[in-house]
Formats: structure tokens, C-alpha cells, sequence
């Protein structure tokens, strides 16, 4: 796979040497396993995958490249780059500017934009329309477009299927820009709706199976369909496609729920399935499955609490949250900064969606076992410092200098 140039700060020696040796020995990343420090009294378990995917370098690569072959030209981000809170403030101290914020609200005047001007297009990708408002700005969208690639193939087999005769179900969160950017690219070739999770696939089942009037539909799915959408001719066959960060697992789901559906409704012949049902599996993203398999294998190891780190608004990393929680104390945070001390510890609740702060997150018996994993955004150096807080609020500082030295020496 390419390796990209990504800024020395991201980077984290103890990190590379860790992921270099897993990846020596597991090529084909079959082991799931973590890998364990023993720090003394502190045990960390750190998951097998995490951290920088290829669309993150790629989209970092090519910002910062951005910045240096364009002085004194105003540049400016269409939104965040990436949901990393860090990597975009650094953005933003070398002058970038955001258009928009994560949410579509803009942050500038569109019409001061001009054709001098330089726009670079996020990792999540972007609209067709406001590819076009940039068009006739005068500014071409392509030049530093740091959309994933692994985005651009939902949105290539979307157009396959759709071209197919299939109308898309794109399960995402209607808001996120990954899902209005493939919401966008779909519904230029076919009928599309949006399903944010499975209990709007039973919901939108019902319209297939004819359970729910049709006038229903367009309340039940405001904002998540495509212009005159019919559900009585639109969801006779379909295919689903996902938002690359989503649950592997969930996507599947709502995917072999509507298949069994569809087919049920229509007594469909298994050797027919494709007369109603689109095999859509192979847009589930890489780094996504490979970062939950990961904490999946992580959790099979028995641990006190879990720190995972992103950013707040990281679809991807809240996933691997919700993986955590499942099993153990999880704590959803930003950077070390947020490990205030052995016994405060300032988090990001998914269920309220407000950062707080919890007392005696550290229990009282030793050795103390912490599960680390981090977001496809999160950079290595910062998982790094995060596991060196924790050595020293553990008074294990010598042992974490040590172990360092060890990894760093058995990877030259």
C-alpha cells in the first residue's frame, strides 16, 4: 500500500515499531490479538489495528501540500478535513480557513470566494451541487480534492447499481457530510433514501412489504430521500450501501434484513436473488472493519477500564466506543490532556452527547489493566501520550522510557 508524507509530529516511534513488528508477523491480517505492555503495575492492552488509515494520510498529504505550494493565497477547507480536533486547529494555525462547519452551517460568505482562492475538499468528499457552486466560483474542486478512496467506491458502485435498475439505501447518518456526499453522488443516478439505523430499515420495510400507506413515507423519511422518490415503484429492487465509518456489523444487518424482506415479499427463488437484491458487501471500508475487529479481539482479554481517543464528532471512533461499553468502563477522550489526574478523568458521553467529568476511574487494586485504541483520525503520537499519562499517573514512567527504548531498538 502507498505510504504517504505525513507531518513528523503525528508520528510516534514506540507506535511505528509496535505496528511494524504486528504487521511482520500477521501479513495477512488474520490476528486480532493485542499486543501487551507491561509497564510495571500498569498493563496496557492496546488494540491490534487503530490509528491513521490510508484516506487520513492521503487527505493530510495533500492539505499540507496545499499550504506549501500556495503562499500567500488564501486556502480554505469546504469543512473539516478530517473529525480530529488537533489536526484541524493545526490547519487552522497555518491559515486555513473552514467554509462550513460540519454540519453544512456556513462559516464565511460564499460569494467572497474567488477564482485566486484554494479550496481543498475533505476526506468525507462532498456534494455534486456544491462541486458545482465551486465550478462557478471559477475554482476547480479537483486540484486538492482529498476525498477517500474508499468513499469514491461506494459512490462508483452506487452508480454501478443504480445504472442497474436498483435504487440505493445508503445507511449512514443523515447528517454526517460522508452520507450527504454519497446521498448526492446516488441520487444523480437513481432513486435514493437514507436509513440511519435498523430500526428505520423495519420502518422503511414496511413501505416494501405495502404495510404503510405511501403518503406516510415522505413524513416517516423527511430529508433522507431523493426528489419525487415513490415508494411504490422505488423499492420494488434495492441495494444498500453504507457510510464508510459506520458498525460493520449494523450495515450487514440492515443489509441481510431487507434482503430476507424484499425476497419473503416477492417469493423471490435464492438463484434469483439478484432480480430484487444488489450484493453491495464490498463497500464496507477496510480501515473500518479492520479497527473493530480489532477492538473485538482486544475485548476477549479481561481489563479494568477502556480509554479510546478521537475526536468527539469521529463517527468511526464512537463505534469503537460503543464496542467498549459493551463490556467495561469506557471513556471516549480527545488527548492526554483529558487524563487530569489519578483520579479525574474528562470524557465525551455518547448517550447524552456532553463531555464530563468522572472521579475514580481508576480502581484501587493493582496492576491496573487499561485497554487503549484511538479513531482512523487519531495520530500515533497521540496514543503514544496518552499511554505515557497513564504511566505517570501510575508511577510507572521508568518503566514506559524503557519499553520504548526496547520497541525502538528492535525496529532498527
Amino acid at each position: 500500500m502507498k505510504s504517504f508524507n505525513v507531518p513528523v509530529q503525528y508520528r510516534s516511534p514506540l507506535i511505528n515499531a509496535i505496528k511494524a513488528k504486528r504487521k511482520a508477523d500477521d501479513k495477512m491480517k488474520k490476528d486480532f490479538t493485542p499486543t501487551i505492555l507491561e509497564l510495571g503495575s500498569l498493563q496496557v492492552i492496546l488494540a491490534r489495528h487503530f490509528g491513521f488509515c490510508y484516506g487520513v494520510e492521503n487527505a493530510i498529504e495533500i492539505a499540507f501540500r496545499a499550504v506549501e505550494e500556495n503562499p500567500g493565497k488564501r486556502i480554505f477547507l469546504l469543512s473539516e478535513m478530517i473529525h480530529n480536533p488537533g489536526i484541524n486547529a493545526d490547519l487552522l494555525a497555518m491559515g486555513v480557513q473552514f467554509i462550513m462547519d460540519t454540519k453544512g452551517k456556513m462559516l464565511i460568505d460564499w460569494d467572497s470566494l474567488t477564482p485566486a482562492d484554494v479550496v481543498i475538499i475533505p476526506a468525507f468528499g462532498t456534494t455534486l451541487e456544491l462541486e458545482q457552486k465551486l465550478r462557478d466560483k471559477g475554482i476547480d474542486p479537483t486540484h486538492y480534492e482529498t476525498t477517500c478512496p474508499f468513499v469514491e467506491k461506494v459512490w462508483n458502485r452506487a452508480e454501478k447499481i443504480g445504472d442497474d435498475g436498483y435504487t440505493i439505501v445508503v445507511h449512514g447518518k443523515p447528517i454526517h457530510e460522508e452520507t450527504r456526499a454519497t446521498f448526492s453522488h446516488s441520487q444523480a443516478h437513481t432513486p435514493t433514501v437514507i436509513v440511519k439505523d435498523m430500526s428505520q430499515a423495519q420502518l422503511l420495510g414496511r413501505y416494501i412489504t405495502n404495510e404503510l400507506p405511501t403518503t406516510q413515507f415522505h413524513t416517516d423519511f423527511q430529508g433522507q430521500y431523493s426528489e419525487g422518490f415513490d415508494p411504490q415503484k422505488d423499492l420494488l429492487r434495492i441495494g444498500v450501501v453504507n457510510q464508510t465509518t459506520m458498525l460493520a456489523s449494523d450495515t450487514q444487518a440492515i443489509a441481510d434484513y431487507l434482503k430476507q424482506l424484499i425476497l419473503a415479499h416477492y417469493n423471490t427463488a435464492a438463484d434469483k436473488t439478484n432480480e430484487r437484491f444488489a450484493d453491495t458487501r464490498d463497500t464496507l471500508c477496510y480501515a473500518t472493519n479492520d479497527n473493530q475487529s480489532a477492538v473485538q479481539g482486544m475485548l476477549e482479554r479481561d481489563a479494568d477500564l477502556a480509554v479510546v481517543i478521537g475526536g468527539y464528532n469521529s463517527s468511526n471512533t464512537s463505534h469503537l466506543v460503543e464496542l467498549c461499553e459493551l463490556k467495561l468502563p469506557t471513556y471516549f477522550i480527545n488527548d492526554e490532556h483529558c487524563i487530569i489526574s489519578a483520579n479525574e478523568i474528562r470524557h465525551f458521553d455518547l448517550h447524552t452527547h456532553t463531555e464530563k467529568v468522572t472521579t475514580g476511574y481508576i480502581p484501587a487494586s493493582a496492576p491496573l489493566r487499561v485497554m487503549v485504541t484511538s479513531g482512523a483520525s487519531c495520530p500515533d503520537a497521540l496514543v503514544e501520550r496518552v499511554i505515557e499519562r497513564l504511566a505517570l499517573l501510575t508511577g510507572n514512567v521508568q518503566a514506559f522510557n524503557s519499553i520504548t527504548e526496547e520497541w525502538e531498538r528492535s525496529a532498527q
